[in-house]
């Protein structure tokens, strides 16, 4: 009976490829032995894909997805034979890769090794939520995780990331089944993957067993010593690819292309199956995989008695894990506080940690830079602090994982230069709309003096342009806490991307708010120019506003002396004339120029800055400029160069030009001089 389970399986797949016109047929034909007797081990129930308690089944290799929508239906989930016939069409639930719309999805796969770590993320969640919910006679959490992986999926670095965190944290409830076929798209996989597999996971703490693949008892042992094991568990399964698919089997052919027609009939016909017959189910296969759903059913109930069981502290923790009430967070206030929104961050996290037990995570290695460590809250699996070692990608695609659990609310902490190394597992974050949060400090060139490898620039606007992602770049404290209020409440992953260096506090906004996505700091009157910045340069912005509003009104009381002065030779109205000619902008020596000549006191400009408005003439007043120091100090704060330019081409001697540059290095550490 198994190998008729597994050929239905096997034909349900080559069906739903040839029937698209497209897919990948192999993959899915050689693991249906493996999945029929797997399917027999699983406790779910398809009446509830979102029982707490159920095996998870991660799929790594997503493009097997055929075998996951066979398996889902055969099972009673809610995926009818009609959504098989729509396999990799737009807006059904079975598209080419898996994705979490379709009931009985755990995660979303297609990247290779992504599975793989979101495995290691789940298994990490339930060992957590079984240390903090499970009570001495009452065990309702107990129940493993199991993913199907193949070739591509461990030749991908991030599926050596995150097994090497699994093997570390000795993570006995994971199993990882390796369909080891040695195909690729491009032929065998000696052409580029010669590695002793098995030497590799024994390296990194984990069991392994090899079987074949095909053989029922073999797979049937293999699983049973699961229960048995005190590390994480490797299967490597050798099978052969399209097996049952007459030539084509074995061959890397028929990996990434439907079989045909007379191959699919030829099978057909070799297994005892009708030729014409397409997406066939005998009723004595269906019962057989159906059992599922009154098993699932028992299982659960027996479980719900378990948690009726439960003190009240732990039904209370259950429900608070469940649904975590973001209302009773005190975030703090950070006003007339100058520091790094690192640090108001490590404030924030500590708050929110404190409030919601299902908060937790980890840096790359990077705990004390990035401030994110959880002052008291212990070490993961005991405690809130995951400690990811340096391992950017797998770091975020666990937590995808965790966050997928359904009891979790995982962050990942990294210097946001080595976003670059995470982002495949923050896009498929987005992509499943899951509240994953990144903390990424060591924003722009603030980092200084490590150097361009170290300062982001390109980043900020790559993580901006991602669909279903949030950036937060606060600029002080208090930004930073309405940044988190508004993060909490998304049905999405978020980013905030933090300040090394101090950042001054900033007034309440005159309109909008962070929620908006952007606000009002300030306004002036006939403001002429608009500052648009965002984090650690709002600041500056500030800065350059006041000292352009200062230099504003010291040029306007300039103006009105020199007109003044004017008044006094006989010069009538001289300001209010010069306001004309400079309409909305600020009136200048120039503008009186003109208006000198408009009345026939001087032929030309010259003549007027000659007789009347230059240096020592009667209608001269002396500029108030903001200082060179000042200058210099905000050029570098804005991370510009000052640069001491052609000073030759004044009518100065040596000694006051080597004067003048001996000021400028006493003003400024770092500028240029140019001849």
């Amino acid at each position: 009976m198994l190998k008729k389970q597994a050929d239905t399986i096997r034909f349900l797949c080559a069906d739903m490829v040839q029937n698209a016109n497209s897919g990948h047929p192999g993959a899915p034909m050689g693991l249906a032995d493996i999945m029929v007797v797997l399917s027999n081990f699983l406790k779910h129930n398809p009446k509830n894909p979102k029982w707490l308690n159920r095996d998870r089944l991660v799929f790594s290799g997503g493009h097997a997805s055929s075998l996951v929508y066979s398996f889902l239906h055969l099972s009673g989930y809610d995926l009818s034979l009609d959504e098989l016939k729509k396999f990799r069409q737009l807006g059904s639930n079975t598209p080419g890769h898996p994705e979490i719309h379709t009931p009985g999805v755990e995660v979303a796969t297609g990247p290779l090794g992504q599975g793989v770590a979101n495995a290691v993320g789940l298994a990490m969640a339930e060992k957590y939520a079984a240390n903090v919910l499970n009570e001495s006679d009452n065990k309702i959490i107990d129940h493993k995780i199991y993913c199907l992986c193949g070739d591509g999926d461990l030749e991908e670095g991030i599926s050596y990331e995150a097994c090497s965190i699994a093997g570390n944290l000795r993570l006995d409830n994971l199993v990882l089944i390796y369909d080891s076929n040695n195909i690729t798209i491009e032929g065998d996989t000696a052409i580029a993957f010669s590695e002793d597999v098995k030497a590799r996971f024994e390296a990194q703490g984990w069991e392994v067993a090899r079987i074949d693949g095909h053989d029922y008892n073999q797979i049937e042992f293999a699983l049973e010593q699961a229960s048995e094991k005190e590390s994480p568990y490797l299967i490597i399964a050798n099978t052969h690819i399209a097996r049952g698919a007459m030539e084509l089997e074995g061959s890397h052919h028929s990996h990434g292309a439907p079989l045909g027609e007379e191959i699919i009939k030829k099978a057909k016909a070799a297994a005892g199956f009708d030729p014409e017959k397409k997406f066939a189910i005998d009723e004595d296969v269906l019962l057989r995989f159906r059992g599922a759903v009154e098993k699932g059913d028992l299982e659960e109930a027996m479980w719900n008695k378990k948690v009726e069981a439960l003190s009240i502290e732990g039904k209370n923790l259950l429900n608070s894990l469940l649904n975590p009430d973001f209302s009773k967070i005190e975030f703090p206030d950070f006003s007339d506080k100058k520091l790094a929104t690192r640090d108001t961050n490590h404030v924030i996290l500590n708050e929110i940690a404190k409030k919601l037990p299902g908060f937790i995570g980890g840096s790359a290695d990077l705990a004390p830079s990035n401030k994110t460590e959880l002052k008291g809250m212990g070490d993961f699996p005991n405690g809130k602090n995951i400690h990811y070692g340096i391992r950017e990608h797998a770091m975020a695609a666990i937590n995808n994982g965790i966050a997928r659990y359904g009891l979790f609310l995982p962050f990942s902490a990294t210097f946001f230069i080595f976003s670059d190394y995470l982002k495949p597992s923050a896009r498929i974050a987005a992509l499943m709309g899951i509240k994953h949060f990144f903390v990424f400090t060591h924003d722009s060139i603030g980092v200084g003096e490590d150097g361009p490898t170290h300062q982001p620039i390109e980043q900020l606007s790559t993580f901006r342009a991602m669909p279903n992602f949030y950036t937060f770049r606060p600029a002080d404290g208090n930004e930073n806490a309405a940044s988190w209020q508004a993060a909490l409440n998304l049905n999405a992953p978020s980013a905030f991307v933090l300040s090394r260096q101090g950042l001054d506090p900033l007034a309440k906004g005159e309109f909008g708010e962070v929620g908006n996505g952007a606000y009002l700091l300030s306004s002036a009157k006939d403001a002429k120019i608009t500052f648009i910045a965002s984090g650690s340069e709002v600041s500056l912005c500030v800065k350059a506003a006041a000292l352009l509003a200062e230099q504003a009104k010291l040029r306007e009381i300039r103006a009105q002396e020199i007109g003044a002065k004017l008044e006094k030779i006989g010069v009538e109205n001289a300001y209010a004339e010069a306001k004309k000619l400079a309409g909305n902008g600020e009136v200048t020596r120039a503008h009186y120029a003109r208006h000198l000549v408009q009345i026939g006191k001087v032929s030309n400009d010259g003549q007027a800055f000659k007789r009347y408005l230059g240096q020592g003439k009667s209608a001269y007043v002396k500029p108030q400029w903001v200082d060179i120091p000042t200058t210099i100090d905000i050029i570098h704060q804005a991370g510009g160069v000052a640069v001491f330019a052609h000073p030759l081409r004044y009518t100065m001697t040596m000694k006051w030009v080597r004067k003048l540059t001996e000021s400028f290095k006493a003003w400024g550490k770092y500028f240029y001089l140019c001849w």
